[in-house]
């Protein structure tokens, strides 16, 4: 990683008040900002940045060091892709990797997508595995999270980022966690019955004192035509799962940059039908027990 003059970068603070630029994928698509800052560590459970990417950070020595993935414009870096759809942002990986990962430490992500969490291990110097069932590069292994061909007790730390309903097509495949929805006629069983056993996989190949991370979003889905809707609180229900073989380490909102949020007729529609648009995402994050739960510590 090559060091660079941290004078050259202007420290704007993180969060710019700028409307989005626009929005897409299953996530939102943050503002393309004049000025990325580099990365620091987050110390607040509120997680903020301007850009759904970063140029730069400071690493564990203090030093600001330049990502080494180049996006499409030279001048700024882009980890994964971001015109996949549900890209998750870059930087909320990078700092679950800085603060429970060390350099060397393995990393698995067994919902890959366009391998995002494979470029930040790489700026950091962790080993990443990336798994799907829509593999969309050779560093991408074709598997189902669900059942990971992984040795128990090997990894340092999991991230997740989930589908929640079906609103992102994300591969053909009929086995994909994407075609159930937490609000479907069956009250979600199907979905959550499929994230429990992707969440016994995760906490399976942990080692006691690794970490899980999982980064999703609570729904909510509007009645056409009629006032009210149904609202669907993944994230509890996701971390209440989590948490019965691990324990809980944090709840952290992440702020979600959403054209959404700023369209006069979704802000006008969500006023007059006394509902709320999706603000943030969750970060949850659980520690494998370094001691069997039930057993003398």
């Amino acid at each position: 990683m090559e060091p660079i003059d941290p004078r050259r970068l202007k420290r704007d603070r993180p969060g710019g008040t700028k409307p989005p630029r626009r929005e897409g994928g299953g996530h939102a698509r943050p503002e393309r900002s004049s000025s990325r800052p580099p990365l620091t560590v987050f110390v607040t459970t509120l997680w903020e940045y301007p850009s759904q990417h970063y140029d730069a950070f400071v690493d564990e020595r203090g030093q600001v060091v330049a990502s080494k993935h180049a996006g499409r414009d030279a001048r700024r870096a882009m980890q994964g892709d971001k015109a996949y759809e549900g890209a998750t942002p870059s930087w909320v990986i990078w700092q679950c990797l800085r603060r429970w990962t060390r350099p060397g430490d393995r990393v698995l992500d067994p919902m890959c997508g366009s391998g995002t969490t494979l470029d930040v291990c790489e700026d950091l110097g962790r080993v990443g595995l990336g798994f799907d069932l829509g593999p969309t590069r050779e560093t991408i292994t074709r598997a189902d999270a669900r059942s990971l061909p992984v040795p128990s007790g090997s990894i340092d730390l999991v991230f997740i980022d989930p589908p929640y309903s079906t609103h992102v097509d994300y591969t053909g495949d009929e086995a994909c966690i994407g075609r159930l929805t937490a609000g479907g006629e069956d009250d979600g069983a199907a979905y959550y019955e499929a994230m429990q056993r992707v969440i016994d996989q995760a906490t399976r190949v942990l080692r006691p004192g690794g970490h899980l991370c999982v980064y999703v979003s609570d729904s909510f889905k509007k009645k056409r035509g009629k006032p009210g809707g149904r609202f669907m609180p993944i994230g509890l229900q996701l971390f209440a799962m989590m948490t019965q073989d691990l324990e809980g380490v944090e709840i952290i909102a992440v702020a979600r940059k959403n054209e959404k949020l700023e369209r006069g007729n979704w802000r006008k529609a969500a006023e007059e039908g006394n509902f709320f648009l999706r603000g943030f995402n969750y970060l949850l994050v659980a520690m494998k027990p370094v001691v069997q739960r039930g057993v003398g510590r």
